[in-house]
């Protein structure tokens, strides 16, 4: 276990700090810092480091296991930049169901600096700019995501796949983030 903590605390690590360049790039300064703190609870640290990989994140190893990830139930929970902390439950259209809120575009904007580097820790060398959304696009299901969120982070991965880093990143910083802040 001591040696799958050390990588797995590279591994986060590293992850933060491709988010942490992401997030300034884009002045998003504070979100940079504060990024994933929660991985290095002893909640999402242990569980992390026994099932880590190094290919895949290890909270999907501990939901093959048991049936859930607990790692995963204790980080989306405690993390704005994940559409999941966003879903409340419905009084008005559908009473008991799911309600997907409208997320912040600044979190939006940090999910893409999230998307951008764990594709990047998990296909190291073989990263291209399309990898982010080509991941989106890959999941059996939609995600129970509000529809304005989805259109924003479709457009901005698309962005990125034809346009790369460079473009999308100026794009957020000079108009997504000035005008909705």
């Amino acid at each position: 276990m001591v040696t799958g903590a050390w990588k797995h605390f590279r591994t986060i690590t590293y992850h933060k700090y491709l988010v942490m360049k992401g997030c300034f790039a884009v002045g998003l300064y504070r979100q940079g810092l504060t990024h994933d703190l929660s991985k290095y609870s002893p909640t999402e640290f242990l569980v992390g480091a026994r099932y880590y990989q190094g290919d895949r994140s290890p909270n999907n190893a501990e939901r093959e296991e048991k049936g859930y990830s607990s790692a995963w139930l204790h980080h989306k929970g405690r993390n704005r930049h994940h559409y999941e902390y966003w879903i409340d439950y419905s009084t008005r259209e559908v009473p008991g169901g799911m309600a997907p809120v409208e997320m912040p575009v600044k979190y939006v904007a940090e999910m893409l600096m999230d998307r951008i580097a764990a594709s990047k820790v998990y296909r190291g060398s073989r990263y291209r700019n399309s990898d982010p959304l080509d991941y989106f696009l890959s999941a059996k299901e939609p995600p129970v995501m509000h529809e304005n969120t989805r259109k924003l982070l479709l457009r901005l991965l698309t962005m990125l796949a034809e346009d790369g880093e460079e473009k999308t990143f100026a794009y957020v910083r000079t108009q997504l983030l000035k005008k909705k802040r």
